[in-house]
């Protein structure tokens, strides 16, 4: 498991890639190496409490996950004329907190089975436990291709997971102040993220270009899937229309001119 935070020195366009709750940048590393090689820079961050071991996360929160990302944010800032932030997850929830911080840093929102939403409290509930327990039985990878790689904790922290509930909490009034391009990926059969977190993002985001695409043949974890080339084609793709934005107003930003 690549559990450390992976770094990738490219064009003068970023990609601040984010991985999922209990997962680590194992989760993206495809992703994130699929767009180095097309020419990009990307930072994927390990966030707090990730990539160890459940104990450690249960000693973070999501001010700690976010204060990580929002570091990767700066440091790309720092280095690029461009940025696109590309979420798994509970990445998906820090890259809309993100975006509704720093509109103006960032081009392009890529989302894969966000976690945007707490179906029906399920997850205050579970979290409730923490006064009794301090994980969740272990359960297995939601990827739909044999032998799945390991990307992140069996067991669910749940000191973290009620966390996880309160940054939903939060960023729940901000999806309605989003105007960020956005390009959503959502699995038909995600055993973990209900499609109305999906759905939320498209209904409540005031942005003018938000484009969906469904994948047939993968669950959540859909960056280590069947479908993860359609994830990787579809994103470049919309790398490059921001760029095309971009230098339409006067500044020229590329990755790999090819």
């Amino acid at each position: 498991m690549h559990a450390d935070t992976y770094l990738a020195e490219g064009g003068r366009t970023g990609v601040l890639m984010l991985h999922g709750f209990t997962g680590s940048p194992a989760s993206v590393l495809p992703w994130a190496e699929f767009l180095a090689r097309s020419g990009y820079s990307v930072i994927a961050p390990r966030l707090p409490g990730h990539g160890t071991d459940w104990p450690e996360m249960n000693k973070t929160t999501w001010q700690d996950w976010y204060a990580e990302a929002e570091k990767g944010l700066q440091a790309l800032a720092e280095q690029t004329d461009l940025l696109f932030i590309a979420g798994f997850s509970m990445g998906g929830a820090l890259g809309v907190r993100l975006a509704e911080r720093y509109p103006e840093l960032i081009s392009g929102l890529i989302l894969v089975n966000p976690a945007l939403k707490d179906p029906h409290g399920l997850i205050r509930r579970a979290s409730a436990l923490r006064f009794f327990r301090k994980t969740l039985k272990p359960s297995a990878s939601d990827i739909s291709k044999p032998n799945p790689p390991v990307h992140g904790y069996a067991e669910t922290p749940l000191k973290a997971l009620h966390s996880l509930s309160l940054l939903l909490r939060d960023i729940s009034p901000r999806m309605a102040k989003i105007e960020t391009p956005i390009l959503l990926f959502r699995s038909l059969q995600d055993h973990v993220v209900p499609a109305s977190s999906s759905e939320a993002i498209l209904h409540e985001a005031k942005s003018l270009e938000k484009n969906l695409v469904l994948l047939e043949n993968s669950f959540h974890v859909a960056t280590l899937d069947y479908d993860a080339e359609i994830i990787h084609q579809e994103s470049l793709a919309f790398i490059k229309r921001g760029e095309a934005k971009h230098s339409q107003n006067g500044v020229a930003s590329t990755g790999d001119p090819t």
